[in-house]
């Protein structure tokens, strides 16, 4: 069992009641307790990332990006520990969690090696003994709030770009991911000096609202609902602080009458099952063109069908638990939604016999209408609807047809269809042949619409957020 704490200054705190947090797999089973903490440990640990700004700014780069590559090293020689406490804290089958935390150690090396790579440019100036340059500067204290569904990757690759552009963090996760997110700063925060990463467990409600309000927050980046990250913007516009915000999916795949089945097969069925469909880019719609469509949703029937579910730390399943109870009876409710609307439950559809925890059955629903609420609505669990379309023209505008834009993918062998599809979808990642999910780390990532803020995190595109521009020009005397 873990007791997790505050991490404040680098030192380990206890604060507030602690609330115990249970497996999903196994709701009578104890992980651990996390404490309840509020606005006041918010305060000291925003004071602790203040105190550090100066020094790890004037470290400089090179230094930084070193710190970050020991962190690499020592996270690394955690994965297994770490994959198997975020199997069991919300749900995902082992082989998964394992290669989250790998990717959490790749994004710090990534990182790492930003310390080394060019920042600003210089610019032509009209005086030939003037030298112009731009050069980047961070933002200062930032503030770092993430979900519960990929408990590592993601407060890595928003934490890893802000430290090495010189900013101090202060990261709160989600409650029901919390104990993970402890242990991998308990981990690294040793490497960094005393103030530079901070780590605040608490009601999100109480600890989120001060953070975002803090006037010595900078900026913020945060990944979760819509309504939540729209009401962050409204107050970082109001405070006119810089804003980052992931908030959604209901990601598409098209399907064409000359597709690789089995490839598409593969992709469609990672895409909308893995981590229990608990993934903003996760695929929610199938939208399938004539001359295919009995043939693909047969197969992809009997492939769902034939899913392993069961305890995420055994290596044999698939698909593990939703991650807790509420997030079991929002899945079910969509699923009651798409019956009640006409939709056809070709298989699943409810909570598997035989487990004690919160699981749901891999659910697939036949000749959904583009308006359903369960093709609109981002539903978060393993559920998926086909949707037939006479052609490709009508199968993007299906796809465009919701209110996000996230990713989007399209099965074929024609040029023509897939560059029509690349111009026309609306959406932040477009993927040809390829799964909704699983973006490389290198690559930006973010979507359109209400998917996002429309600024990008990963890549060098998180460098140009977490910093600001500053314009030097030097006249020679």
């Amino acid at each position: 069992m873990i007791e997790a704490k505050n991490i404040v200054a680098g030192e380990e705190i206890m604060a507030g009641e602690c609330v115990e947090i249970f497996s999903p797999a196994h709701p009578d089973a104890l992980v651990g307790t996390i404490p309840l903490s509020g606005a006041t440990e918010l305060e000291s640990a925003v004071d602790a990332a203040g105190t550090a700004l100066l020094g790890w700014k004037r470290l400089g780069w090179v230094a930084r990006g070193n710190v970050l590559l020991q962190a690499a090293l020592l996270l690394e020689q955690h994965v297994e520990e770490l994959a198997q406490l975020a199997a069991t804290e919300m749900g995902k089958p082992i082989g998964e969690a394992r290669g989250e935390a790998q990717r959490a150690v790749a994004i710090l090396r990534y990182y790492a090696g930003e310390g080394f790579r060019a920042v600003g440019q210089v610019i032509p100036s009209s005086n030939p003994r003037t030298l112009q340059y731009t050069i980047r500067e961070p933002l200062g204290v930032v503030g770092v709030i993430t979900p519960w569904n990929f408990p590592l990757a993601i407060p890595m690759w928003k934490m890893a770009p802000a430290l090495v552009c010189g900013n101090t963090v202060v990261l709160k996760p989600a409650e029901q991911s919390s104990l993970t997110a402890y242990r991998m700063v308990s981990l690294i925060a040793s490497v960094f000096p005393a103030g530079v990463m901070n780590l605040v467990l608490g009601r999100g409600a109480e600890v989120g609202e001060a953070l975002i309000r803090h006037p010595r927050i900078r900026g913020i980046s945060f990944t979760g609902s819509v309504a939540v990250g729209q009401h962050i913007a409204q107050i970082a516009v109001s405070r006119g602080i810089k804003y980052q915000l992931e908030m959604g999916g209901k990601n598409p795949v098209i399907v064409a009458a000359d597709a690789d089945l089995e490839m598409a097969l593969d992709y469609t069925v990672s895409g909308a099952m893995r981590s229990a469909g608990q993934k903003c880019t996760a695929t929610s719609r199938v939208i399938v063109l004539p001359g295919i469509y009995e043939e693909f949703r047969n197969a992809l029937v009997e492939r769902i069908r034939s899913l392993q579910v069961g305890d995420p730390l055994d290596s044999n399943t698939y698909l593990g638990p939703v991650v807790s109870k509420a997030q079991q009876e929002k899945v079910h409710h969509y699923i009651e939604a798409g019956i009640a609307e006409g939709g056809r439950l070709l298989t699943g559809g409810n909570v598997d016999a035989g487990f004690s925890g919160y699981f749901v059955a891999p659910t697939v629903f036949d000749r959904v209408v583009a308006t359903a609420t369960i093709a609109q609505e981002e539903i978060f669990g393993p559920v998926v609807a086909l949707i037939p379309a006479g052609d490709i023209n009508e199968a993007i505008q299906i796809a465009n047809s919701v209110r996000y834009g996230l990713s989007a993918s399209v099965f074929t062998r024609s040029l023509s269809t897939a560059m029509e599809f690349i111009e026309r979808v609306e959406a932040g990642m477009v993927r040809v042949n390829e799964e909704t999910a699983g973006v490389e780390l290198q690559a930006p990532f973010g979507g359109m619409k209400e998917s996002s803020s429309h600024s990008r995190e990963q890549g060098t595109a998180a460098v140009d957020f977490y910093t600001e521009t500053k314009t030097v020009a030097i006249r020679a005397m």
